[in-house]
């Protein structure tokens, strides 16, 4: 990888000096050339990141030096067109050790379960090839070159392996891929694997994300607590009357001295120190709020217009209607999107300074002084800014209660209230400030950026001189945003349930609002027990936790990360097994390496199926890990949706991609396995019976085209032609998802299933065979005609029977291959009869009079109905006593 360090600040009079951390330093030629550190740097130290790189810029003349650390803020990415200034290039090393690469996981090459299941069966029938075999030179009695004729047999037998059943599934699941994107009801789906549509009917677990998965991941301002009152949404006029008035006695108190129109401090300091004024206090919040964030707003309709008259355009016009707010998090926009709602708007933020226009009009400059960005470990942002007019230097800080409630001054209604709103749904943040002197601002400076030159343990010497600038800071406000559930989330949960899917929700949000979620999303139905596992450090306590949870019934489970954790470390059986025996689970403060583990955590304990959803970077790893993953795209960009193996853009389409797509590819896949080797053992069957008969010859029964033929243009359009069936309609599967518990059970597909077709097989292969030899007449090609004939239109028969709605394509496949055969026996004489083909060739012209013949027909006829008539009277009977339980719908 590479990158460029900005240098636009310095001059390009004098040479400068790259002092590189792993201790080269070269000199540079003038800044207008292109520079790059030799290979030899990276040989020193290879694991060199762009987070470690640590260097500084230093001047070699008498004026004072000028020290700033290189970092991430330095860089200009590839493909960056800078304006003005002069870039020195600077090669990093990207390699294993980068933060980047140890976080991304290879996936795995994902199997469907009925892959291997016919897997199984596939070896069962390459074992009773051979046995066949052995047991027929075993009945020849060993005579002459016994070891020939076992491999000879072998080779006759040899249909008994399906070859063409791996072609036809992957024929088949590339339909079901296609019949899925094709679906109005589902639009926007793409199916990006062709091996595992089947999955989509085995599942047990669902596991799924929150934010953007069952919530629509945009923020909504909920609730302003300042401790001694909340404002609501139906309040929120009054907080807008508040800031309207501050502002304009503010202006009316300074439209006589100078040009400022920035509210002055003065009034709030002359208020008692004990407690300050209702007014006062929602002035500082809203102030608060709509300076601590990292939002840029963005003016579409000047998009091409250079930097500078953008800036003077929108000096001169602030209430443009194209601005729109760009953050990296959506978060962070709900918030500005509020204080503007209630008259204190960001139009303007460059990297050094941020712009706010009042309710009257005017416009408040700011200058940004520091930004601590927001980073999982700290769960909290800080900005100092100094205001332009008084030069006041304030630190605002925001974050989660967890980070702040030791950073703020004691208070008695923080934790009380966070709770609250979490039990509301809300997530929550806290905000505090912290108001700066110029010498204490100037000794923070010094310090921060001596502790940014540090070559070593650069980072927790930076993280510890912000730390001492977070202490005993004044809580503001509190502030509750509403992610809204996504349309139709709780009837598809509850499809789901009712489907028997357990359903785990994972999610990174706090335990109060992940549980008010939950209810709210029908994911724990009111009726139902709730157990919070409550926070555990140490052996014991999860031992006794473990034992209080055992006790309940039927309850759902909800933990943090952190108990999961030490749960895993000493009961992970114990803990799994009763976990699973849970209706619903919610693990809330998840890490995105958690999520994965609790996926193969379920995978190994239980052996079923497992699928995971979610919609951003955080979820990529636990849809890799799953049997079947399913990307959301959402806000938070494609990388879900691109590693998963189904995409959507709704929630709510998984129940139609589980209940009628899943069931549909999992029953058509069975079947259609099932019947091709049902299709190889009857033709092999015959070929036994035809030897023994023959006293145990290794002869074929069938030359070279006619078993080509068989495999192909006879019999494959008719038994591809399963890929259309369908059991039920697709209003039924979703209007009783009961029906898709019994297809986690596999029960159409089963050692019990395979012995059924086998049984079938033998008992319509022997049929065949020896009706055509006890009815042939004086010539042995006429047996050859009439089983083959039979054969053929028993295997069309049984497509018949085996089907369970019928399709147009299904009956225009049946005839045409029908009409194929037919058209074989009557045109294709002359073409096979050249001395190669001497065989088909007599089977051919003594048969094109001997076919026309009522003999023929009603031998034909006698023979297929005694092999199929009783498989239609057993399959009438059992839908009769034993109906399956989608026949009571379809009747």
């Amino acid at each position: 990888g590479s990158c460029f360090i900005r240098t636009d600040q310095l001059d390009g009079e004098t040479d400068w000096k790259l002092k590189v951390a792993v201790g080269c330093t070269q000199r540079l030629p003038a800044l207008g050339d292109l520079f790059s550190i030799n290979a030899y740097v990276y040989a020193q130290k290879p694991q060199l990141d762009i987070h470690s790189f640590e260097g500084t810029f230093t001047r070699e003349d008498s004026d004072p030096a000028v020290h700033e650390s290189l970092s991430i803020e330095n860089t200009l990415w590839a493909s960056t067109v800078v304006a003005s200034g002069t870039v020195i290039g600077v090669v990093i090393y990207t390699g294993k050790e980068t933060r980047s690469v140890m976080n991304t996981s290879n996936p795995k090459n994902k199997v469907g379960l009925l892959d291997l299941e016919l897997n199984q069966l596939t070896k069962a029938l390459f074992l009773a090839l051979v046995a066949l075999s052995v047991v027929m030179v075993t009945l020849q009695g060993f005579v002459g070159p016994w070891y020939r004729n076992l491999f000879r047999f072998l080779l006759l037998f040899s249909y008994i392996i399906p070859i063409s059943l791996r072609v036809n599934l992957d024929m088949g699941k590339a339909a079901y891929g296609w019949m899925i994107m094709k679906d109005d009801n589902i639009p926007g789906t793409v199916v990006r694997t062709s091996t595992i549509p089947e999955e989509l009917g085995r599942l047990v677990y669902l596991l799924t994300d929150k934010t953007g998965t069952l919530t629509q991941n945009e923020m909504i301002f909920k609730r302003l607590h300042l401790g001694t009152v909340s404002y609501g949404t139906d309040t929120m006029d009054e907080i807008q009357s508040h800031i309207i008035n501050s502002y304009s006695q503010v202006h009316t108190q300074n439209s006589g001295n100078s040009t400022s129109s920035t509210p002055s401090r003065k009034p709030q300091l002359s208020a008692p120190k004990v407690r300050k004024s209702v007014s006062s206090r929602i002035h500082e919040a809203v102030k608060a709020i709509a300076l601590c964030h990292n939002v840029t707003p963005v003016y579409e309709s000047r998009a091409g217009v250079s930097g500078e008259t953008e800036y003077a355009e929108v000096d001169q016009d602030f209430s443009d209607e194209n601005r729109t707010y760009q953050a990296s998090s959506p978060d962070e926009v709900a918030l500005v999107q509020w204080t503007e709602s209630v008259g204190l708007t960001l139009v303007n933020r460059d990297l050094t300074s941020m712009q706010l226009k009042t309710p009257g009009g005017h416009i408040l400059t700011y200058y940004i002084l520091q930004i601590f960005p927001f980073t999982s470990e700290s769960k909290r942002m800080g900005i100092i800014v100094r205001d332009e007019s008084s030069g006041e230097i304030t630190f605002y800080m925001k974050g989660a209660d967890v980070a702040m409630s030791t950073i703020v001054q004691y208070n008695d209604w923080l934790e009380e209230e966070c709770g609250n709103m979490a039990r509301e749904g809300l997530r929550t943040l806290v905000v505090a400030k912290k108001s700066l002197t110029e010498e204490q601002y100037q000794d923070f400076e010094s310090r921060y950026n001596q502790a940014k030159l540090s070559i070593h343990d650069r980072n927790l010497k930076v993280a510890a001189v912000v730390e001492s600038l977070e202490r005993e800071m004044e809580l503001l406000c509190l502030t509750g945003v509403e992610d809204q559930l996504q349309a139709d989330v709780r009837p598809t949960l509850e499809m789901l349930r009712n489907a028997g899917i357990k359903i785990w929700m994972l999610t990174g949000d706090k335990l109060e609002t992940a549980t008010c979620i939950a209810k709210s999303s029908h994911l724990v139905s009111r009726t139902q027990d709730i157990h919070i596992f409550r926070p555990v450090a140490t052996r014991g306590e999860a031992h006794l936790e473990l034992n209080a949870f055992r006790r309940k019934h039927d309850c759902a489970l909800v933990i943090s990360g952190d108990s999961l954790e030490v749960c895993l470390k000493y009961y992970e059986h114990e803990f799994v097994e009763l976990a699973c025996q849970c209706p619903a689970v919610v693990c809330c403060r998840c890490s995105p390496t958690q999520k994965a583990h609790i996926v193969k955590l379920l995978q190994h304990h239980t052996g079923k199926r497992t699928c995971a959803i979610g919609d951003g970077g955080n979820d990529v790893s636990m849809i890799q890990a799953a049997d079947c993953g399913i990307g959301i795209e959402g806000k938070e960009g494609k990388q879900a949706s691109l590693a998963a193996d189904f995409s959507i853009t709704q929630f709510k389409h998984i129940g139609r991609l589980l209940m009628v797509h899943g069931r549909n590819s999992y029953k058509r896949s069975a079947a259609l396995g099932q019947f091709v080797m049902h299709r190889g053992l009857i033709i092999s069957t015959m070929q036994a019976v035809f030897s023994s008969v023959f006293y145990f010859a290794s002869v074929p029964l069938y030359q070279g085209f006619l078993m080509v033929g068989y495999a192909t243009i006879y019999t494959m359009f008719p038994v591809f032609s399963l890929v259309l069936d369908q059991d039920v309609k697709p209003e039924m599967a979703l209007l009783y998802p009961e029906l898709y518990k019994d297809l986690t059970k596999g029960r159409s597909l089963s050692f019990k299933t395979f012995l059924i077709w086998v049984l079938i097989s033998i008992y319509q292969g022997g049929i065949l065979m020896y009706g055509a030899l006890l009815l042939f007449e004086s010539e042995f090609v006429h047996v050859v005609a009439i089983s083959f004939t039979a054969l053929i239109l028993t295997e069309l028969l049984m497509v018949a029977l085996t089907i369970r709605t019928w399709h147009w394509l299904m009956v225009v496949a049946e005839f045409l291959s029908l009409g194929c055969y037919v058209a074989s026996l009557a045109f294709l004489n002359e073409y096979f009869g050249d001395g190669s083909h001497y065989l088909f060739s007599l089977f051919v012209s003594a048969d094109v009079a001997f076919i026309t013949t009522v003999t023929f027909l009603w031998k034909v006829s006698a023979i297929t109905v005694v092999s199929c008539l009783p498989l239609y009277i057993l399959k009438y009977l059992k839908r009769k006593f034993s109906p399956p339980s989608y026949s009571k719908l379809t009747s």
